[in-house]
């Protein structure tokens, strides 16, 4: 930091309740009254550089002992007694810090060189070109001064000369930067000789007000001539600094006020972040994007700022990773609860963007959607491990992915299973609304042979599960028969399919009887007991009295189909699959009798 002192004689000014004057022999005949504090104080070194105070003073009608009220002068007091010091010659030290006030109120008493030769504004300005001008950190020190005497700074200039000297020190090349600066980075350690990092600038310009801080990041934007990157990570900066719910840790020496600002400050300091965030894909990272539309739910920010959020976190929704969508909705709970909603809402701007863009072939595009598609069963894994999740919003989320998203179910069975698992509680109801999304068709053999003996699914699921095995082993066998014995094999397929299409309708017509039949039937539990044995192989023997038409019509949902199988070899016992087989003819012999 650069300083200037004025003046020799020691400072000889103290205060007496609530006045100020000089230590003198000579009595006061000039009182300069500013807010409440007086000053009792000499005409003669005043009046001689103070245009303004002569002309007051040529007014009064009193000239022995003249009272001066000067309430509305820039800086107020602090300001004012700079400037009364340097007509009495004592010693002050000028700095960024001080400058504006003193030059404002300098201004305001017109200490012009019109005056007398060698006045305060004179010297000010010749400070402020060759000391403030020519540093960096005085530069935006002065620049956050003005604040204070905001109008007064923007009519004398200061304000755009304070821009324009720290655009063309941002814009310079690395290697020509000789002026200090503070960089904090965690891993950055300040060596000799080291090579300046390209992204100096971004703390300092950070501790700026958030109108300066747009003026000058808009003003580097339009020259064209730095890294959207580098853009990206000013503005990543700046948000740590001022909106500090947006990051996991406490922002780089963030101060007390910065974390009490009101909603309505922290809302526009978002909304201008977020307009002055660069086209270009990558200039911010898609962690950034999602905390930022995160705080940007909690602020009630315009439809414009959320809209250009989704937009651009959907853009980059492929680079994100697993733990940057883990974001809480409550991070100061103990209790974990996950945004799905956002997620939701980004995985729906990517698809509506997937859908317009121009791949160079179709396996990019389908490498681009399976990949989504394994993040967002990664990610439901995880969340199902939240027990405040409720399954409306987990199978929503579960049915956004597109089905060519998914070449197999495996993972999102798995997250169905965690679910089930952490909400024991789950009613038939909610567990086959989730289980609706899963297609046992796209099941690899292991988890096939997981789900049937898994007691936590419907019966309905594990009931399309047997069935697609027995089809696959029935087109297995078929391989080695002849093609009318193929034939034959084919029509008692489709046969057994029509049946199962048929069987929902049975249950509907007799609805009332079901109703009273399934009050005497044996819980689905205990089917599953009689579908599973301990030693992992199926038994397959259902009680005589056991009315299996109304049991399984009671588990099947309305409206719902048995699908068609084409599955990848079973690893299932053929034994299991034998016993499906005579199991399912059973139901279907039982639903044609009824």
């Amino acid at each position: 930091m650069k300083f200037m002192k004025l003046g020799t004689r020691p400072d000889t000014f103290y205060t007496e309740e609530a006045t100020r004057t000089v230590i003198s022999d000579v009595p006061s005949d000039l009182t300069i009254r500013i807010n409440n504090i007086s000053y009792l104080l000499h005409k003669y070194p005043l009046l001689p550089k103070c245009g303004l105070l002569q002309r007051l003073f040529s007014e009064s009608e009193d000239s022995s002992n003249v009272t001066l009220d000067l309430h509305d002068i820039p800086g107020g007091e602090e300001a004012f007694e700079l400037c009364a010091k340097f007509c009495y010659g004592i010693t002050i030290n000028l700095s960024a810090h001080n400058f504006v006030s003193a030059f404002c109120a300098a201004k305001f008493l017109r200490m012009t060189e019109a005056v007398e030769n060698g006045n305060f504004v004179m010297k000010l300005e010749t400070f402020f070109s060759s000391c403030i001008l020519e540093g960096w950190k005085d530069s935006i020190v002065t620049l956050q001064c003005t604040e204070k005497v905001l109008e007064w700074s923007e009519n004398l200039g200061v304000i755009r000369r304070c821009m324009e000297s720290i655009v063309d020190k941002i814009l310079a090349p690395p290697s020509k930067v000789t002026w200090s600066y503070t960089y904090t980075r965690p891993g950055y350690e300040k060596k000799r000789h080291q090579t300046v990092p390209k992204d100096w600038w971004t703390e300092d310009v950070s501790f700026l007000d958030i109108d300066m801080f747009r003026c000058i990041v808009s003003a580097v934007k339009s020259t064209n001539m730095l890294q959207p990157q580098l853009i990206g990570e000013a503005l990543h900066v700046y948000a740590s600094r001022w909106l500090p719910d947006i990051t996991e840790a406490r922002p780089i020496e963030s101060s007390t006020s910065e974390f009490e600002d009101s909603p309505d400050k922290k809302r526009r300091i978002l909304e201008t972040v977020v307009s002055l965030i660069p086209a270009d894909k990558g200039s911010v990272s898609i962690k950034f994007l999602l905390r930022l539309l995160r705080l940007a739910n909690f602020l009630v920010v315009s439809p414009v700022t959320k809209a250009e959020l989704l937009r651009l976190s959907g853009l980059q929704f492929e680079e994100v990773m697993l733990n940057d969508l883990l974001i809480s909705t409550q991070p100061l709970n103990e209790q974990t609860s996950y945004d799905i909603e956002l997620v939701k809402s980004v995985l729906e701007s990517f698809l509506r963007q997937w859908k317009r863009q121009n791949f160079a072939n179709e396996s990019q595009s389908l490498r681009s959607m399976c990949k989504i598609g394994k993040l967002i069963d990664s990610y439901l894994q995880m969340v199902a491990k939240d027990v405040n999740m409720p399954v409306q919003k987990f199978a929503s989320l579960a049915e956004t992915v597109p089905g060519i998203a998914r070449a197999e179910h495996d993972d999102l069975y798995k997250a169905i299973n965690i679910y089930f698992k952490e909400h024991p509680d789950l009613s038939k109801a909610a567990k086959k609304q989730l289980c609706r999304v899963l297609d046992c068709q796209k099941l690899s053999p292991e988890v096939r042979a997981h789900a049937v003996r898994n007691e936590r699914l419907p019966l309905r699921t594990v009931v399309q599960v047997l069935f697609f095995e027995q089809e696959k082993s029935n087109m297995t066998a078929n391989k080695m028969l002849t093609y009318p014995e193929q034939l034959k094999g084919r029509q008692q397929t489709s046969a057994i399919r029509d049946d199962l299409s048929k069987l929902k309708l049975g249950a509907d017509e007799q609805s009332g009887k079901s109703k009273d039949s399934r009050a005497s039937a044996p819980s689905t539990s205990g089917v599953h007991q009689k579908l599973r044995k301990s030693g992992e192989k199926l038994q397959l023997k259902p009680e005589p009295s056991l009315k299996l038409r109304e049991v399984i019509g009671s588990e099947m949902e309305e409206g719902t189909e048995i699908k068609e199988a084409r599955l990848p070899a079973s690893q299932l016992d053929p034994r299991d699959i034998g016993r499906a087989k005579r199991l399912s003819e059973k139901i279907y012999s039982k639903a044609r009798e009824r």
